[in-house]
């Protein structure tokens, strides 16, 4: 079942740290398997209002998510990132 990986920016620290780490985790991503549906800020917030960098991407399973994310290529995409920012990352089920 398809799932997807998403990732909320709380907080941006250093912008070259995020760099790096964008530079390395995009092909760790797309390599194993990820399709990148979107990225950036919000157009348009509601409930919350929250204007946070988001990033939605797609994966053939769970199981493919999580591995991606096990990685070493990704492993050393986070290394970069270093502390770079604070964000949440969440692997969710495609809706039946």
């Amino acid at each position: 079942m398809t799932a997807y990986w998403i990732s909320i920016y709380q907080e941006i620290t250093d912008e070259a740290k995020l760099q790096a780490y964008a530079a390395l985790a995009g092909p760790a991503l797309t390599g194993a398997g990820g399709t990148f549906l979107a990225r950036g800020f919000p157009e348009a917030t509601f409930e919350a209002g929250e204007k946070t960098r988001t990033v939605l991407i797609e994966f053939d399973s769970v199981e493919a998510a999580v591995a991606a994310h096990d990685s070493a290529a990704y492993q050393e995409a986070l290394a970069a990132l270093d502390g770079g920012a604070v964000r949440d990352i969440r692997i969710v089920p495609a809706a039946e």
